[in-house]
């Protein structure tokens, strides 16, 4: 059995490349994973640092809803492979393919007036002003049969 499951932060934006030929859509992207324990000379967490590569219309949506820093969980398998660089050594990789992308964080929702992501200013949110139905009475908790 070969699976992974993975929950970690991005440690850059996703690149998104179409291949070749086919046209199929591969998203690239580097998952930051805390470790369960400290380093006992720092006291600090340390992390792995896990490459992932997405196929298709899961690759797509990943480089469109996430990026650098936001949690993400993934779930695929590890995949080794290698290849002769140009200067002619043999390059070992180790990667997970993906078949599922958990968007785990999104932005928060802005104020009015801030100013958002791609540089442009948040609307007020549109007021429902339908008259239609008139005054709306409220309801009297009696008269609710549960």
């Amino acid at each position: 059995m070969n699976r992974v499951v993975l929950i970690g932060r991005l440690t850059k934006d996703p690149e998104l490349k179409f291949t070749p030929g086919s046209g199929n859509a591969v998203c690239t992207f580097t998952l930051a994973v805390d470790r369960n324990f400290t380093d006992k000379n720092t006291g600090k967490r340390e992390a792995d640092f896990i490459p992932i590569v997405v196929w298709g219309k899961t690759a797509e949506s990943s480089a469109n809803y996430l990026n650098k820093g936001k949690l993400a969980g993934i779930s695929g398998r590890i995949q080794t492979r290698n290849y002769e660089a140009k200067d002619g050594h043999r390059v070992y990789v180790t990667e997970i393919v993906a078949d599922e992308v958990q968007f785990l964080e999104w932005d928060k929702k802005p104020v009015d007036g801030e100013i958002n992501n791609q540089g442009g200013k948040v609307l007020e949110p549109v007021k429902n002003t339908d008259t239609e139905y008139g005054d709306i009475t409220p309801i009297d908790d009696g008269d609710i049969p549960f």
